[in-house]
């Protein structure tokens, strides 16, 4: 199973398992370092211009931020708030047909889970001119 923000950002023990339910996905992710670091993030509105793509890490959807941090994502919220620099909402680009995706990387040992978006110049296995 491939994870995403809805899987992996739950509440904690303490706090009901449905607790953050009516949270969009993106705001989980929120939530769960809002209780990590037990300080309030201040979230703005709207979403940068800049677009940023998702790909699969070890079994896990994530997406990075310039600042160089990462965050797990996932394609039913294709936004991400970055708790490291607060730049903004990014927009987060997705395959057409994400679970798609994850059968095809299914049954391959979580280190092996991997993939990017063929236009996506992050790529480390993407061929490049240089020598």
């Amino acid at each position: 199973m491939i994870l995403r923000a809805e899987t992996f950002y739950l509440p904690p023990p303490y706090l009901p398992p449905d607790a953050w339910a009516a949270e969009p996905p993106a705001m989980r992710a929120v939530r769960w370092y809002e209780e990590r670091m037990q300080r309030r993030v201040t979230v703005g509105e709207g979403l940068l211009l800049e677009t940023v793509y998702a790909r699969i890490n070890h079994g896990r959807w994530v997406a990075d931020c310039s600042c160089m941090s990462a965050q797990i994502v996932s394609p039913a919220d294709p936004r991400m708030w970055c708790m490291e620099c607060g730049t903004g909402w990014w927009r987060i680009t997705f395959p057409p047909d994400p679970s798609a995706i994850e059968e095809s990387l299914d049954g391959l040992p979580r280190a092996e889970q991997n993939w990017w978006a063929d236009e996506d110049e992050t790529d480390p296995t993407r061929p490049t001119l240089e020598v």
